[in-house]
C-alpha cells in the first residue's frame, strides 16, 4: 500500500519533542507528502487561504472598516484557537497536519484563514440588509453557520480533523459534527459582531457612518478588543439556553441548537420587518461596491468543493497522520467544568476498544491493531465507509446449514384469537 510509505506512518509517540521554541511555534513542510496523505485536506486548505486574501483584497478595495473587520477576525481567530487548545475543559478536537502548522503542531494555516472567511462574508452579506444594531449579529451568526455547514459535515468525513470521543458537549452528532459546533460559530460570530460595532460606537465620533473609519488608531484598538471579548461573549451566550437545558435537565444538543437557531431568525426578520427608513430601496439610494465579485466566486468554489467530494472522493483513502486523542486505559475519567458552574465528566483518554468516533478505524496501520496506550502522535488514523466495508463472512453458515424449523404453529391456537387479530382496534 502506496501510503504506508509515508514519513511516520505507523510511529507511536507518548509525547512530541521540540527543537526550540520556534520549531514549537511554526513547522514547514513539504506538501507534495501532505498532498500524498490527504489530498482534499490541501483542496480544502488552499481554498480557505484563496478566500481569505480575496476578503481582504475587498476590503482594500472598499476601505472604510472593512480592512479593519478582516484584522479583527483573523485575530479573532487566533485569540479562541490558542484558548481552546490551552484549557482542557474545551480541548476537544485534533487537525490534522498540513504544510504550515502552528502552536505545537496544533493550528494548522487555513484555519485562521477560516474565521475571515466565515464572518467577513457573512458580515458583508448581512451589512446589504442594513438592520437595526440590536438585530446584525444575529443575522451575521445565522449567516456563518450557512457557510459553515457542508465545511463541517463534509471534512469531518475526510479525517481534516478528529473529535473527543466522551466530551458531553460535543457528544450530540450530526454526520459525526456536533451539533454545538453550530452553535458555537453562530453565538461566537454573533458576539464578534456585537463588539465590533460596540466599540466603534462607543470610542469614536458619533457623525461617522457604520462603515466609515475613524483614525488608524482607534480603528486598531477596536479590532483587538474585539479579538479579545468575542470569545468571551460567545460563551456568555451558551448560559440562557445550552448549559441549564443540557447539563442539569439532560436535554439534547440538536434541540438547544434550534431553539437558539429559533431565536436567532425570529429576531432578524422581525427587524428585517420593521426596517428603517435608508434599509429599502428608494430613488436616489445608490451604493457602490468593488470587488463584489470576488467575494461571490469564492462562495461557488468554497460549496462546489464539499459537493464535489461528496460526489468524486474517496475518503478511505485518506489517511491522517499527526496529533490526535492519546490512547489510554478505558477506565480513567475527568472532571469537564463548564462556564454554567456545573461539573461532567469524560474520559481521560480515548478508548481504542470501546468509542464511538464511526468516521474513522485503525485498520490500516502495518499490524492492524490500534496503537498502544499512552500514544498520540504520529498515529495514521484511517477513515472508514461503511458501504464499501467488506460483506459479511457467511462462510459458517453455508458449511453447516441449520434444519428448517417451524417457528410458529396457528393449529395450537385457540380460533377467538386467531379472529382477533383480523378484527381492527375500533370494533374491539
Amino acid at each position: 500500500m502506496a501510503n504506508k510509505q509515508l514519513p511516520g506512518f505507523g510511529l507511536e509517540l507518548p509525547e512530541l519533542t521540540f527543537e526550540g521554541w520556534w520549531d514549537w511555534f511554526v513547522k514547514v513542510e513539504n506538501p507534495v507528502t501532505h498532498w500524498k496523505a490527504q489530498p482534499t485536506y490541501i483542496l480544502a486548505a488552499a481554498v480557505f487561504l484563496l478566500g481569505a486574501a480575496g476578503n481582504f483584497v475587498h476590503a482594500v478595495l472598499n476601505g472604510g472598516r472593512l480592512p479593519y473587520l478582516w484584522l479583527a477576525t483573523v485575530l479573532h481567530g487566533i485569540v479562541v484557537e490558542t484558548v481552546t487548545y490551552n484549557l482542557d475543559d474545551i480541548d476537544n478536537f485534533w487537525h490534522s497536519q498540513t504544510p504550515v502548522i502552528f502552536l505545537g503542531r496544533r493550528l494548522p494555516l487555513h484555519i485562521i484563514a477560516l474565521y475571515p472567511v466565515f464572518i467577513y462574508h457573512a458580515s458583508v452579506a448581512v451589512s446589504k440588509l442594513r438592520l437595526p444594531t440590536w438585530a446584525e449579529p444575529f443575522a451575521v451568526g445565522l449567516t456563518v453557520v450557512l457557510i459553515d455547514i457542508p465545511y463541517d459535515i463534509v471534512s469531518v468525513k475526510f479525517l481534516h480533523w478528529t473529535w473527543h470521543d466522551t466530551d458531553p458537549n460535543i457528544q450530540d452528532r450530526h454526520y459525526w459534527v456536533p451539533w454545538n459546533s453550530y452553535y458555537f460559530h453562530s453565538c461566537f460570530a454573533a458576539s464578534f459582531t456585537f463588539w465590533f460595532h460596540g466599540w466603534r460606537r462607543w470610542l469614536c465620533s458619533g457623525q461617522l457612518t457604520k462603515w466609515e473609519n475613524s483614525s488608524v488608531t482607534k480603528e486598531l484598538v477596536c479590532a483587538v478588543l474585539t479579538a479579545l471579548l468575542g470569545m468571551p461573549g460567545g460563551v456568555l451566550l451558551f448560559l440562557p439556553l445550552y448549559h441549564p437545558l443540557h447539563d442539569i435537565a439532560g436535554v439534547h444538543s440538536e434541540v438547544t441548537f434550534f431553539m437558539l437557531f429559533t431565536v436567532f431568525l425570529l429576531i432578524s426578520w422581525t427587524a428585517d420587518r420593521t426596517p428603517t427608513p435608508d434599509a429599502r430601496p428608494r430613488p436616489g439610494l445608490c451604493t457602490s461596491e468593488k470587488g463584489r465579485s470576488i467575494l461571490l466566486l469564492h462562495l461557488a468554489v468554497h460549496y462546489a468543493l464539499y459537493l464535489g467530494l461528496v460526489i468524486f472522493g474517496y475518503p478511505e483513502e485518506e489517511v491522517s497522520i499527526g496529533l490526535h486523542e492519546r490512547i489510554g486505559p478505558c477506565n480513567e475519567t475527568v472532571p469537564q467544568h463548564t462556564a454554567f458552574g456545573t461539573v461532567l465528566s469524560k474520559r481521560r483518554y480515548l478508548c481504542a476498544s470501546d468509542y464511538d468516533e464511526g468516521y474513522f478505524d485503525f485498520h490500516c496501520l502495518p499490524s492492524g491493531q490500534p496503537p498502544s496506550e499512552g500514544n498520540r502522535w504520529i498515529l495514521p488514523i484511517w477513515t472508514k465507509t461503511p458501504h464499501q466495508q467488506p460483506p459479511l463472512d457467511y462462510t459458517e453458515l453455508e458449511k453447516c446449514p441449520l434444519p428448517p424449523q417451524q417457528v410458529f404453529d396457528t393449529a395450537d391456537v385457540p380460533l377467538e384469537y386467531v379472529e382477533l387479530t383480523h378484527k381492527k382496534e375500533s370494533d374491539l
